[in-house]
């Protein structure tokens, strides 16, 4: 992974390309972050830079995280994401914004799925379900879920009616449209998951 960045997500819009063509773009608060810790192979046994995004105040977080961001001399930070082999020269305390991205380059964006509370199995795994029509007495509901004398269980795993969403999801291969560097933001084409004002983690694919 060449470099990264955490950010918030802030909505969908749309642009015009160099084409007059409209793009659905979201668009995306990318830090500033600040460069709380490095890892390195010697010590830790691996390379990776570590990011805080979004200052808070000190009763916000653990004496554990606050132990850690202070040995530094660093601000507390609300979210700390590390980032694997970014070939980013850095020093700690250095802070990170939009200009780590470039327009055209690709990304993978992760964050946590919007919560869609408890559904169905149509709306939770896209069942077809049966005929809508007058007397079916089977329209939305999952139908069998296994045999009755063997084995005698349900196998785990089964497709069932259960929560939906907040899951940590990635969608790879977004296109950055434009980076607005002196606001501080980049538009993605396409969506990201997530609701507004929601954390993600943007990395630039090798």
């Amino acid at each position: 992974m060449a470099k990264g960045l955490i950010g918030k997500k802030l909505g969908m819009t749309q642009v015009f390309d160099e084409k007059g063509a409209v793009v659905p773009v979201t668009i995306i608060e990318a830090g500033p972050c600040v460069v709380t810790d490095l890892r390195s192979n010697e010590q830790h046994g691996y390379s990776a830079v570590q990011l805080g995004f979004e200052e808070v105040r000190e009763k916000a977080l653990s004496k554990g995280e606050l132990g850690h961001v202070k040995k530094n001399g660093l601000v507390p930070q609300r979210t700390l994401m590390e980032f694997r082999d970014a070939n980013l020269e850095v020093e700690v305390g250095a802070r990170l914004d939009a200009t780590v991205f470039n327009t055209g380059d690709r990304v993978k964006v992760t964050a946590v799925s919007k919560g869609k509370g408890f559904q169905g199995v149509m709306k939770r795994h896209g069942f077809g379900g049966g005929r809508m029509s007058h007397g079916s007495h089977f329209h939305r509901a999952p139908g069998s879920i296994g045999a009755s004398s063997f084995p005698s269980r349900v196998f785990k795993g089964k497709k069932m009616p259960g929560h939906a969403g907040s899951r940590k999801t990635t969608v790879s291969n977004l296109r950055i449209v434009q980076v607005d560097a002196a606001n501080n933001r980049i538009m993605i084409k396409g969506a990201v998951p997530g609701p507004r004002s929601s954390v993600v983690r943007i990395e630039v694919m090798g």
